[in-house]
């Protein structure tokens, strides 16, 4: 039985993940409470392999099925290493992106379908699932303007092309509907300090920590 709690942030490319992630982390330590940031695909040894196999090289590298394999290969080393450790030390554990983005990349996106993997989803994972999914929403366009900003070139997913990353975004629109106990989805066209308050709010309001600054 774990203790702490498991938050995701999800969302299209340059939806800005990996700073909401360390922001939420330093607002959760200065509350008292031990945070371990993470990221998908990698957040162990193992898993960091497997993701340059996933996000370096052509986009069309590799079947749909294959891929959203190894994102489960990397994502069940992991949750063995990293998350389910830390959870049952009592530290809460922030992870940019987790199976929520094997469902809207390749089962939406790329087509395998929600069935899919939805099976490979309980068999790498079983029951365990986040307490709290933040989804960054912005459009396909400004996400993708932004990513191209950031150093160090293009990703394979980032040359996807716009209509992958537009279906991306209705993905994970119909994954927040579905599950609207565990999803957020805001608004992340918005500054970083109002985009970072309302991920704050929904912790308080979601998880009942107080205290957050």
């Amino acid at each position: 039985m774990t203790t702490g709690r498991f938050i995701t942030f999800e969302g299209g490319e340059g939806a800005g993940k990996s700073t909401h992630v360390r922001l939420l982390c330093d607002a959760l330590a200065r509350a008292g409470i031990e945070a371990v940031a993470t990221r998908e695909p990698g957040g162990a040894p193992g898993a960091e392999q497997i993701r340059a196999l996933l996000v370096d090289g052509e986009p069309g590298r590799w079947d749909p099925m294959a891929e959203a394999l190894l994102h489960f290969a990397a994502r069940s080393e992991h949750l063995a290493r990293t998350v389910k450790p830390a959870l049952e030390r009592g530290a809460w554990v922030i992870s940019d992106r987790f199976a929520d983005s094997t469902m809207a990349y390749q089962g939406y996106a790329q087509g395998l379908g929600r069935a899919r993997i939805e099976a490979l989803t309980t068999a790498a994972l079983g029951t365990f699932r986040p307490d709290l999914t933040i989804i960054l929403d912005l459009p396909a366009t400004q996400g993708l303007a932004r990513a191209a900003a950031r150093k160090g070139g293009a990703t394979r997913y980032e040359r996807m092309g716009l209509a992958f990353h537009e279906a991306l975004r209705e993905a994970y629109h119909d994954i927040a509907a579905r599950e609207p106990a565990r999803c957020v989805v805001i608004d992340a066209m918005r500054s970083i300090d109002e985009v970072q308050a309302a991920a704050r709010d929904a912790v308080r309001a979601r998880l009942g920590v107080d205290g957050l600054s």
